[in-house]
């Protein structure tokens, strides 16, 4: 068991002391993103899904539902010039971020589905299927 905890090599050797003051200095380039945080809920005859994505605009997120997957996408652009009187820039900055997650909505009525979105948080109303009931019938004999 011991044998599958992550840990990192040490060899005490001169030369690491600079690779590993870069390394925290400049953090791990190749981490990814973290995704946008999410709270499911169960409410009943229905789950409420609500997502964080503050600094997104309602038009910024798409919502799309396909072969029982649910998928959460957000991106959004910005730029910011600032020039001086012969057309320099003192200033320019720009800005882009793209979130996506998929959920697996089996046994939710995906017709249903109600979405809003307030103070950078989307909340999704997802009802659930309601079960068919088998239905007793007699048969007469003839």
């Amino acid at each position: 068991m011991f044998g599958m905890i992550p840990f990192e090599r040490n060899n005490d050797n001169f030369f690491d002391i600079f690779d590993n003051f870069e390394r925290k200095f400049f953090g791990n380039s190749s981490a990814a993103l973290p995704d946008f945080r999410t709270d499911i809920r169960d409410a009943g005859d229905k789950f409420v899904l609500e997502a964080e994505l503050p600094g997104f605009q309602k038009e910024d997120i798409k919502l799309d539902v396909k072969d029982g997957i649910l998928t959460i996408s957000a991106e959004h652009s910005e730029s910011k010039d600032e020039k001086n009187e012969q057309g320099g820039y003192i200033r320019r900055e720009r800005r882009y971020g793209s979130f996506r997650r998929s959920f697996d909505i089996s046994g939710v009525d995906d017709e249903h589905i109600t979405a809003s979105y307030q103070n950078g948080v989307l909340e999704l109303h997802l009802p659930k299927v309601i079960p068919a009931v088998p239905e007793s019938k007699r048969i007469a004999i003839e």
